[in-house]
């Protein structure tokens, strides 16, 4: 899967990059037609901790996906968004076969 990632208002380390791409190729175990996704990092100019948001967008055939987060972590906010993206892919996928059979 193709994985665009962008961070706003801040440079995003290797290492972070790494784990948001290593997160993201999990979720064609639940759904092997993913074209692409596109991931946005961004950090709140506020005095709040959970000020680090993820917006994931995911397209599948005739269809997207999107989700956003917000957190104390980028890597909690990843965690998050995919685990959601996880639950709508398979609910995709479940749809997919009832109308097949």
């Amino acid at each position: 899967m193709k994985v665009n990632a962008q961070s706003v208002n801040f440079n995003a380390d290797g290492e972070l990059i790494s784990f948001l791409e290593n997160r993201m190729n999990k979720l064609e175990l639940f759904y092997d037609k993913v074209i692409s996704s596109e991931v946005f990092l961004k950090v709140q100019k506020t005095s709040v901790k959970e000020n680090k948001m993820v917006e994931i967008k995911v397209n599948v055939p005739r269809d997207k996906f999107v989700v956003k987060k917000q957190c104390k972590s980028f890597e909690e906010a990843i965690d998050s968004a995919c685990s959601s993206l996880e639950r709508k892919l398979i609910k995709r996928k479940e749809k997919q076969r009832l109308y097949i059979s």
